[in-house]
């Protein structure tokens, strides 16, 4: 009778110890989390400058995994670059996709944005969505991975064309010819130059 009673207190510890677990949020909801929390910023007219840059920055910064992204981007080169070399890699690509992406982000003007599906294989996902402006709709993915419980962003493909493998072509080349210091030169130029173009419109 006591190793009975024993069984079942063990299988009721089991079931509320399940059930009391986290459930792990879906990548489109924390995609959905996201865009939400950076529109409310963007129709926020009280927010303005600087200060609506940052929070935009915090905001994409919390959902995107930018070593992650660092690594696919450079491929086979990742490896071939120091310590140093990787993380200086990261901070500076982060900074480029930044300053290219956050003008336009500025220029939202109420487009409408509809979840259409996601696909779950493991800890990799894609989730799909469309951008409407007009009559002009936009095939927006985001490809992300699990890390800690939470989904993070590592590429997004445009209209089927991946942003990681635009880049991936370009600076392959560069590392080969110039290494990694001729690319770090080439992409803060590039940085400083998006930091002082004129403000996207429309």
């Amino acid at each position: 009778m006591l190793k009975l009673q024993t069984l079942v207190l063990s299988g009721l510890i089991l079931v509320f110890s399940f059930s009391s677990a986290p459930a792990i949020p879906s990548p489109t909801h924390q995609v959905q989390e996201t865009v939400d929390q950076v529109i409310e910023v963007l129709r926020d007219l009280n927010l303005k400058g600087d200060a609506r840059r940052e929070t935009l920055s915090r905001l994409i910064r919390k959902r995107f995994d930018f070593t992650i992204m660092s690594q696919r981007t450079l491929g086979k080169y990742w490896n071939e670059g120091s310590a140093e070399d990787q993380k200086r890699f990261v901070v500076l690509f982060s900074d480029l996709l930044e300053e290219s992406y956050i003008g336009r982000i500025e220029a939202y003007t109420n487009e409408t944005i509809s979840y259409t599906g996601e696909r779950i294989k493991g800890d990799r996902a894609e989730v799909a969505t469309r951008v409407r402006n007009g009559n002009l709709d936009v095939q927006i993915n985001y490809r992300m991975v699990l890390l800690n419980d939470s989904w993070f962003v590592y590429d997004v493909i445009i209209e089927e064309v991946s942003l990681i493998k635009n880049y991936r072509s370009s600076y392959g080349e560069i590392v080969r010819n110039e290494g990694f210091s001729g690319l770090f030169s080439r992409m803060e130029a590039k940085i400083e130059e998006l930091r002082n173009r004129p403000p996207v419109s429309g």
